[in-house]
Parts: C-alpha cells; structure tokens; sequence
C-alpha cells in the first residue's frame, strides 16, 4: 500500500508568477533621479510609513538611501534590541532620499509603530492626521491619546507640500501570518478613511529572507517562491491592498556593502509608491 502522507508543495513553482526584469537597476535609478512633481506648487512629495514595531519601517527608508549612495546608509535610527517591545521611533520626522550630492524630490515621513492594543504605539488618528498634513515635523507621539487640533503641534491649514499622497505600509513576511487581528483592524481603519480622499496605499513586504530559506539562499528566486507569493496573497486579503500595490524586499541588515538585487527591489517599489503618490497629486482637484 502507497503512503497516505501528503507531498509537501514544491517551494519553488514552475516559472515566476510575477514578470520582473533584474538588470533595470540603473534605469530606475536615472528615472527617479529625474522624476519631478506634476503639480507647480509642490517641490517634494511627502510620503508617510506606517506599521507594526520591528516591521523594519526605519530600515526600509536607509535602505533607500542606501540604495541611491552606493553605500550603508542609518540616518533613520533602528532598535537592534531583541525583544523590545516599544517603538524605537518616537517623534514624526521627514527623511530625505540623496543621491550625487543632492535631494531627490520626495521625503518619507517616519512614524512611531502601530501596537494592537487600543492606547499603545502610534493613534489611527495620528497617522490620518499625519497623512493630511496636519501633524508638524518633530511632534512626539503620545500613546495615551492623539494629537488634538487645540493642540500647539496640530497644523490647521496644511498646504500641498504639508501633505502626504501615499501612505506606505511595512509588512514583516516571516511573522506576518501571526499578527494580532486587533493590529490588522487598525490598518483596515486607517485605509478606510484615507481612501475616501483618494489616498493611495503601498505594502512593502519585508523580510522575505526569514521568511523562506528558498530566498534566503538567492533573492533572485523571489518570485518563484511558493512562500511568498502565498504570503502576499494572505496580506492582501487581510489588509485590503491589491497584489500589485504589494512589494516584497530585502531590507539592508548585516551587509557592510550595497546589493544589485536587494537594490533593484528596492528600486521598483519606491517607483511604484512616488508613480501613485503623483497620479494622486494630479488629481487633486478632483477631491
């Protein structure tokens, strides 16, 4: 008599489910080192990262840099402590992406972590208000309320340049299947509301190396891997984000030198969110 043990799913699938050309580095680079805003009375276009503590929301944004350096970037400071359960990240800050000896023209706003509990970690409203504009740059988060339009820091006339038009979600891809449903109910508010302006979301999924030892040894089988594809598909019907608007990247970690695939992926997603937050800018008079 045969086994009546399942075959355990092949980790790698036939083909690569998602077309993705590995050798577009420098083109992505030159065009987003080109890229200008289509509105007149913006210079640069503001876009918010938001998720869970430890997701790798600051490692995401000195990978960038990184990226663009050709170095290992850490302006955006990073717990490496184990076990902390506090967002390292305390205060609202913008973080400029450099490449040759100037800024490029967007600037991802750093905020504190999302905790499932109701009064722990950044507010919904907070990161509402944040993506509206009305949040100044150096605000220190309180977890015990949100910030209030009496209060000093509230901006109450945001300009364009005051305000964010994508809002970035950073996902670990190795715990991701774990994560509190109270933190995901967050998220889904958070998206509600800013749809209703138009707002438009990214997911950066993180981690995709712990997360499948297929990746773990080349990062080129990405999207060959079972793993991950079926991690993408959960996030997106957990969060609400369609597949394309999910990206899944390797963050700088342990590397003392930069990467041309962790680089590219990079590259491809921040094309991505700065394409969406502009088609978002364009239309602004339609809101």
């Amino acid at each position: 008599m045969g086994s009546s043990e399942s075959t355990p799913p092949n980790p790698e699938l036939d083909k690569p489910w998602r077309k993705f050309d590995w050798g577009q580095k420098e083109n992505l680079k030159k065009k987003l080192e080109n890229f200008c805003p289509s509105h007149p009375e913006v210079k640069d276009i503001k876009i918010l990262v938001a998720g869970e503590i430890g997701a790798g929301k600051s490692s995401f944004i000195n990978s960038l840099d990184s990226t663009f350096l050709g170095r290992i970037s850490s302006r955006a400071l990073v717990n490496s402590a184990d076990g902390d359960s506090h967002s390292f990240t305390q205060n609202l800050k913008g973080f400029t992406i450099r490449s040759g000896g100037k800024k490029l023209p967007f600037v991802f706003k750093d905020i504190m972590g999302l905790e499932p509990k109701a009064l722990a970690g950044s507010q919904i409203e907070d990161i509402i208000n944040a993506v509206y504009g009305h949040v100044k740059d150096g605000y220190k988060f309180n977890e015990e309320k949100p910030l209030n339009f009496k209060d000093q820091q509230f901006n109450q006339n945001p300009n364009l340049s005051d305000q964010c038009f994508c809002l970035v979600y950073v996902i670990p891809a190795d715990i991701f299947q774990y994560t509190d449903d109270r933190l995901i109910d967050k998220l889904k508010v958070i998206r509600k509301r800013i749809s209703e302006k138009g707002i438009p979301q990214v997911v950066v999924m993180t981690k995709v190396d712990e997360a499948c030892p297929l990746v773990n040894k080349d990062l080129k089988k990405i999207y060959s891997s079972n793993k991950i594809k079926e991690k993408m598909e959960l996030c997106s019907a957990k969060v609400g984000v369609p597949m394309t608007n999910i990206f899944p990247v390797k963050n700088y970690h342990n590397e003392i030198d930069t990467d041309d695939d962790i680089d590219v992926l990079l590259l491809k997603a921040l094309e991505q969110i700065v394409q969406l937050a502009d088609d978002r800018l364009e239309d602004i008079d339609s809101y």
